[in-house]
């Protein structure tokens, strides 16, 4: 019988992605108007997750960080998971984060920055056919976001403690 491998947890940041391989896994905290952004190949069993900041990177003249924004991100982690054998028609996303933090402040005035990075990380998922299988969106609580490259599970933990699977 094989020894059990040891699981390896990786912390991603903010504007930054990771990919890895089963039995690691992907952790972000802090997802408030970000949105995390997982991605699985269920057959190579390797994920990557996207810490999304913004949602739109032409609206930059300075952009030395990829994986700052969904439209440059996405596809950066696709490559990654190539990499590592994954087939963007296998690929299966989930969405969490994309809050509201700001609640009673005039809406022009915050921008919806939550709003907007669900809604762009939702498109350039959809224009390169890839299925979001689940999300944790809204609302106005930030949350922390764990994938789990042996199931493809992710686990979100909201403020105040409440879990979730999806």
């Amino acid at each position: 019988m094989e020894p059990a491998r040891e699981i390896v947890e990786i912390q991603v940041g903010i504007a930054d992605l990771k990919v890895t391989r089963e039995p690691g896994r992907l952790i972000t905290l802090g997802l408030g108007s970000c949105v995390g952004v997982s991605l699985y190949d269920p057959m190579m069993k390797v994920g990557g997750l996207l810490h999304v900041m913004l949602p739109d990177s032409t609206q930059f003249s300075n952009v030395n960080k990829l994986a700052k924004f969904a439209d440059t991100g996405i596809p950066l982690m696709i490559q990654e998971l190539q990499k590592m054998g994954a087939r963007i028609n296998r690929m299966q996303a989930k969405l969490v984060g994309g809050a509201q933090m700001f609640s009673g402040l005039d809406e022009k005035m915050t921008l919806n920055i939550g709003l907007r990075n669900t809604e762009k990380s939702r498109e350039v998922l959809s224009n390169l056919n890839i299925r979001i299988l689940a999300e944790d969106v809204g609302g106005n609580r930030g949350r922390t976001m764990i994938v789990d490259t042996a199931s493809g599970m992710v686990t979100i933990r909201t403020m105040g403690n409440k879990l979730k699977v999806i």
